[in-house]
């Protein structure tokens, strides 16, 4: 994955952020160096098929409800 090294206990605080509907990507950005893009990587390697189905479609339904979301 391209992007700064991260350690078990980063990953393990990136994926609870981003399951947070409180967090934006660029939230994550500033604290971890991660694109948007390089945290659904990271989502997608990291959680069962169906889980990050299902996050994805929740940061895309609120997205379109909210101008500043994710």
């Amino acid at each position: 994955m391209p992007g700064p090294e991260l350690s078990e206990a980063d990953i393990s605080a990136v994926i609870e952020m981003a399951l947070s509907d409180h967090v934006s990507f660029a939230d994550i950005n500033a604290q971890f160096g991660l694109s948007d893009s390089e945290v659904k990587t990271l989502m997608r390697s990291n959680l069962k098929p169906s889980s990050y189905r299902t996050w994805r479609k929740r940061v895309r339904t609120f997205g379109d409800r909210r101008e500043h979301y994710k």
